[in-house]
Parts: C-alpha cells; sequence; structure tokens
C-alpha cells in the first residue's frame, strides 16, 4: 500500500499542475496591470482636463466681471436717458399747453388784425381826404357841405 512519491509520472502533472496555475494567475496579473495602466491614463487625462478646465473657468470669470460693469454702465446710462425723456415728455407737455393758448388766442388775434384792418382803411381815407384839401382848398367853397 506505500506508494512512492517521487514516481516519474506523479513529478511531470504536479509539475504541469504547478506551471498552468502560475501561468493563470500571470495572466490576471498581466490583465489587472493593463487595466491599472489605463485608468493612469485616463486619471492624467482627467488632470489635464481638469486645469484646462480652471483656466478656462478663470477666463471666463474675468469676462462675467467686465460684463457686469458694462451692464452696471449700462442701467446708469438707462436711468439717464429715462430721466432725460421725462424731462422731454414734460417740455412737450408744456409745448402742448403754449399750443392749446396760441390756438385758443389766435381767433381774438384774427379779430384783432381785420380790426386794424379796417381802422388803417379809415386813417388811409382819413388822410387821402386831408391831403385832398391840403391841396384842393378851393373845394371848401363848392359843392360840399363838409369839406371831406
Amino acid at each position: 500500500m506505500y506508494r512512492r512519491v517521487s514516481s516519474d509520472r506523479f513529478m511531470v502533472l504536479t509539475t504541469l499542475g504547478i506551471v498552468v496555475v502560475m501561468a493563470i494567475f500571470t495572466w490576471v496579473m498581466y490583465g489587472m496591470a493593463q487595466q491599472v495602466f489605463t485608468m493612469t491614463d485616463v486619471m492624467v487625462e482627467l488632470n489635464e482636463s481638469f486645469q484646462t478646465m480652471s483656466a478656462d473657468i478663470h477666463t471666463m470669470s474675468g469676462n462675467i466681471e467686465g460684463m457686469a460693469g458694462n451692464i452696471d454702465e449700462m442701467s446708469a446710462n438707462i436711468n439717464g436717458m429715462s430721466g432725460d425723456m421725462s424731462a422731454m415728455n414734460e417740455n412737450i407737455s408744456g409745448m402742448t399747453g403754449d399750443i392749446k393758448t396760441m390756438a385758443t388766442s389766435v381767433p381774438a388775434m384774427t379779430d384783432a388784425v381785420l380790426s386794424m384792418a379796417g381802422s388803417v382803411d379809415r386813417m388811409t381815407k382819413d388822410i387821402s381826404r386831408a391831403t385832398y384839401a391840403f391841396t384842393q382848398p378851393m373845394s371848401y367853397m363848392w359843392g360840399n357841405v363838409f369839406p371831406f
């Protein structure tokens, strides 16, 4: 019942088993090393992407700060323009009132001009008669009861 352990067949199978187990272990370790290498590349690229993104965020922050200043300036300009529009509205309202006053005064002014034209006409006739009287003194003697 005793068997020799050092037989050739047992040694070959045992050595072959060890080699197969070591080959599988080596293959598994190689696969893990490849995964670690891929993960390291991904992490390096991620770091470069974060650096680029950080620079872009810094630039964008400066642009947003400049834009905020421009918006503040634009807001001040719009407020000034609003005040100017209000003043212009008040001026137009005043002009409208002046035009209404002028429009109500035009008929009276027209009547005054017509009256003045009538007075000028009468004055012209009076001056004409006076001139005639001074240039024709004999007209007092003939024809008219009144010299004019």
